[in-house]
């Protein structure tokens, strides 16, 4: 746990007994002053003589009085009690100096050990001072670390996002692709079929054109090959019945009711039947087939004449008459059944 700064400076602790040692010194300091003044003095002062007190006799008039007896004199105080007084009074004077001295010494030593002590602390409180200055230096190195720690995870989950974004733009953009390819590819495929079946319908077309060149000129030549067949022309209308009608110099007389059986069941017509009557011109070849076939009179409604102008196509080829032959040109009067 990292300690907070105090709002006030380091101070050294207090250690307890300050102010004991120094009372102890403070006494020690006055005793030892007045055991030297005491034995200054002592060594300078005079040895007491002897006191002797003479008194004089008054005459009492009234009483008489007895004298008294003198005092006893004072005899002078032996050298060796001097010399004793003078040996005490050295060994204490001695004794004080060695007080004094282990009291300097002991000041002394106190002086030493609260410097030490002193030093002590200031070193204590700059090995604390250094453990604190390396705590915050590694509390800041592990916060810029947790920082630089965290932006690195930013930085990859951002990149992480934009790589996903990117995979999602490629995936987007591949499937774009494909599906333009799948496009192309039908695309490409629908034409194909579509030129293959207009080939295959041209084919058909041509080889259609290509029969159809040929029947006509098996017909042409077949016409050709006929003798006086060219001259006999029909110009009767067969009024008669709801089908057809056909007519000619050399139709027997049945043959325009096998014209109408032939002709009358590929009529298809579902509109109005009211007065509508197509005149249809046809040639043919001596076997039946239908050479051509015109509208010569109209009914007044297109569609009517295209549906009888188709029944007419689809009765190719035409029957023949009583001889084995068709007749080379008639014409059919159309009209719808009603």
């Amino acid at each position: 746990m990292i300690r907070q700064k105090s709002a006030y400076p380091l101070q050294p602790p207090r250690e307890r007994g300050t102010w004991r040692a120094f009372a102890l010194a403070a006494l020690m300091h006055v005793l030892l002053g007045f055991f030297l003044y005491h034995g200054i003095h002592w060594q300078n002062s005079t040895p007491a003589g002897a006191e002797a007190e003479i008194w004089t006799s008054v005459p009492d008039l009234s009483t008489p009085r007895v004298a008294p007896p003198p005092p006893a004199p004072v005899a002078p105080a032996p050298l060796v009690q001097d010399e004793e007084a003078d040996i005490a009074l050295q060994e204490k004077k001695r004794k004080q100096q060695e007080a004094a001295r282990e009291a300097q010494l002991a000041e002394q030593q106190r002086q030493q050990q609260l410097q030490a002590q002193q030093e002590a602390e200031a070193k204590r409180q700059q090995q604390l001072a250094a453990e604190q200055a390396a705590m915050a230096a590694a509390l800041k190195k592990q916060q810029q670390q947790q920082q630089a720690q965290k932006l690195k995870q930013q930085q990859l989950a951002e990149q992480q996002k934009q790589d996903q974004l990117k995979k999602q733009q490629q995936e987007e953009q591949q499937k774009e692709q494909q599906q333009k390819e799948q496009q192309a590819q039908a695309d490409a495929q629908k034409k194909a079929e579509a030129e293959k079946a207009a080939k295959a319908k041209a084919a058909a077309q041509a080889e259609a054109a290509k029969k159809l060149d040929a029947e006509r000129r098996q017909r042409l030549a077949a016409l050709q090959g006929m003798a006086g067949g060219e001259g006999s022309t029909g110009n009767g209308l067969a009024k008669s019945g709801t089908g057809s009608g056909a007519g000619g110099n050399a139709t027997s007389p049945g043959y325009a009711e096998k014209v109408q059986r032939r002709v009358r069941p590929n009529i298809v017509w579902a509109g109005d039947t009211q007065g509508l009557e197509t005149v249809v011109s046809v040639r043919c070849a001596p076997t039946g087939t239908l050479l051509s076939a015109t509208v010569t009179r109209s009914s007044g409604n297109s569609q009517w004449d295209d549906a009888a102008l188709r029944a007419v196509q689809r009765s190719d080829p035409m029957p023949q008459d009583t001889n084995g032959k068709t007749p080379a040109s008639f014409t059919i009067t159309l009209r719808p059944a009603g």
